[in-house]
């Protein structure tokens, strides 16, 4: 579901989009009564602003906001860059590539992470990521995914150098893997369910393994941050009202589920079942998110750990301080209330 394209492609985009990054915002940063373009595209936990939406908790809370559907995820990152939006949502390792060249933003909300949705499946005979050495590995490089399977090596004292890594899209790697063509993938959903349900695979690994690796965060501009706190602080109150509403019954959890499942253009117990691996964040997991740490559940501790692994794979040429991207204040400022 998710269109989450390689880095190459993303940092190119953030180069050329440099020089756009000081221009004025469409989304109106300079009006607080135009209204909010949020971004957003086709990741599980993306599609609860659509809930926020129709459930009327914008409206509730006095913002007016204009979600921005983009189809295809890297077209969100553009925008974002070249401020057609005002925010968007995104992965923190697409948020560093533009970062890393000047692009000022900041993470004000940490909206869920990859809790299985992401997975390494394997071949029957492959019992562990041991067995993986000298095995044909499909990828796609500089992805998040990438980033999961080198995770796994080093937790079992391996590297690349350990196993056969072929580059390719994960809508290539999939079907390879099912064909017959590669001994495992490193998959996201969809294609993780139908590599195990018609390839015959495993998960072996998954972003389950790792907590707070896969973080997708609600990104500013940052001159939107400094001109309308008050409207950001707003759609933030609105996302955690939605959230309860929705955690507080099982009724209204399967009415949250219908609303995202006709925007993915999916059967309500698809969606549900796929949904099963994103945590959305709550209140609670945001403060925490934000806290200084030594795993991989602290943004700044992750962000520094991925712009590593981007630098080391010259995806970037230099390494960003994530510090100033974390914007924390908004999610206290709900707390303290």
């Amino acid at each position: 579901m998710r269109g989450r394209k390689g880095l190459p492609v993303l940092l190119a985009l953030a180069i050329a989009l440099v020089p756009a990054a000081g221009c004025g915002n469409s989304g109106g940063s300079g009006s607080s009564k135009a209204p909010l373009k949020i971004a957003h595209s086709p990741w599980l936990g993306w599609f609860f602003w659509f809930v926020v939406e129709e459930k009327g908790f914008f409206e509730k809370h006095g913002v007016d906001v204009d979600l921005v559907w983009f189809p295809v995820y890297s077209d969100s990152l553009q925008a974002l860059a070249t401020g057609q939006v005002d925010a968007n949502s995104q992965t923190m390792s697409d948020t560093i590539a533009p970062l890393s060249r000047g692009i000022k933003l900041r993470a004000v909300l940490v909206n869920d992470n990859s809790y299985g949705g992401d997975a390494i499946v394997v071949r029957p005979e492959i019992n562990g990521i041991e067995d993986l050495r000298g095995k044909t590995v499909a990828t796609e490089l500089g992805t998040v995914d990438h980033f999961l399977l080198l995770t796994a090596l080093a937790q079992h004292g391996m590297t690349e150098k350990d196993i056969n890594f072929v580059n390719m899209t994960v809508n290539d790697a999939g079907p390879a893997f099912i064909g017959g063509k590669t001994d495992a993938a490193v998959l996201w959903e969809p294609f993780q369910s139908m590599a195990v349900k018609d390839g015959g695979g495993k998960v072996i690994f998954s972003s389950r393994d790792t907590p707070g690796l896969i973080p997708d965060l609600l990104v500013f501009r940052e001159e939107v941050v400094e001109s309308r706190a008050d409207d950001i602080q707003k759609v933030i109150d609105a996302w955690f009202d939605a959230m309860d509403w929705y955690m507080e019954s099982d009724a209204n959890r399967q009415e949250g589920i219908e609303i995202m499942a006709l925007h993915a253009e999916q059967t309500p117990e698809e969606f549900g079942a796929a949904l099963e691996g994103v945590k959305l964040f709550t209140l609670e997991d945001n403060l925490k998110a934000f806290e200084p740490g030594d795993t991989f559940e602290a943004l700044l501790y992750t962000g520094r750990e991925t712009a590593e692994f981007l630098h080391g794979l010259e995806m970037i040429q230099t390494i960003p301080d994530i510090a100033p991207l974390l914007e924390p204040s908004f999610v206290r400022n709900l707390a303290d209330r």
